[in-house]
């Protein structure tokens, strides 16, 4: 294991035992859990709740109170191909490596069952279900070495997989850059999905380089181009058009999400998720 990797991983160990412990993972209410009692309809309550079969009997609306099970299946799915090859380091990768990891720890500290999935191009490796440390650091180191240079995810494939893959209702936490669209719908009808975004800041804010030849980080591809004002204020206008889209796509389905640059510290973010 290389120094920067336990560092990293004892860095995310301690902000777990410090900063997260107490914090929940989940604000999940135990829908399609287990089944606690029959109560009538109050202003605020969730709709999809109805039971509407008593409804139609009794003539007045009534919920279905559900409790959730005491240990949480907590999902945690890398999505990384080349895109994350970007700025100085690799550093959006090491970012998603680390949240990641403190995500897995939180688990742990939690005694919840941990399941790892890592995709890249059209494959995945999978840590299954599991309370060792071991597992977890295991997961973290293969997601750190993952070789990611001109490489490119099928992320349709990934959703399919993660769909057919998780049988039990789990807090699932996809995270990536985000910038290929992708389908939750399937993922967020049964689980609660929590997309974490990893950018880098240039991404968003690039720089005017002039005339360039840029690398296709996902492809063997090049291409020579002015990359000035023009060209930038096009690449944002498709960004952003990209952003909002997702953003409305979250909303529609209740996905909670962040966006965590690489130069900030996840810890921070990954608290305000759950407070």
């Amino acid at each position: 294991m290389s120094l920067a990797l336990k560092t990293l991983q004892l860095k995310a160990r301690y902000q777990v035992y410090t900063l997260l412990a107490g914090n929940n993972l989940s604000k999940m209410h135990g829908e399609g859990y287990d089944f606690s009692e029959l109560r009538e309809y109050q202003v605020g309550d969730d709709v999809r709740k109805i039971n509407w079969t008593i409804t139609a009997k009794l003539g007045r609306p009534y919920i279905k109170e559900l409790h959730a099970n005491r240990e949480l299946s907590v999902v945690v799915a890398a999505m990384m191909d080349g895109s994350l090859y970007f700025g100085e380091d690799n550093l959006k990768q090491h970012t998603l490596t680390e949240i990641a990891t403190l995500l897995g720890y939180s688990v742990h500290h939690n005694n919840d069952l941990f399941t790892g999935f890592n995709f890249y191009t059209d494959h995945y490796t999978l840590t299954p279900p599991t309370k060792q440390l071991y597992h977890i650091e295991y997961f973290s180191k293969a997601l750190y070495e993952q070789e990611i240079l001109h490489t490119s995810l099928d992320y349709k494939k990934a959703i399919q997989t993660l769909s057919s893959h998780i049988h039990k209702r789990s807090l699932l936490f996809m995270i990536g850059d985000f910038l290929e669209p992708i389908d939750l719908s399937l993922l967020a009808q049964k689980h609660e999905v929590i997309a974490i975004i990893v950018r880098h800041r240039e991404e968003e804010k690039p720089q005017k380089l002039g005339e360039v030849i840029l690398d296709d980080p996902k492809s063997t591809k090049s291409l020579h181009t002015d990359f000035g004002t023009s060209g930038i204020q096009n690449y944002l206008t498709m960004l952003n058009a990209h952003d909002e889209a997702m953003q409305t796509h979250f909303m529609q389905y209740n996905i909670r999400h962040t966006t965590i640059y690489t130069d900030e510290d996840p810890v921070e973010k990954l608290v305000r998720l759950f407070v």
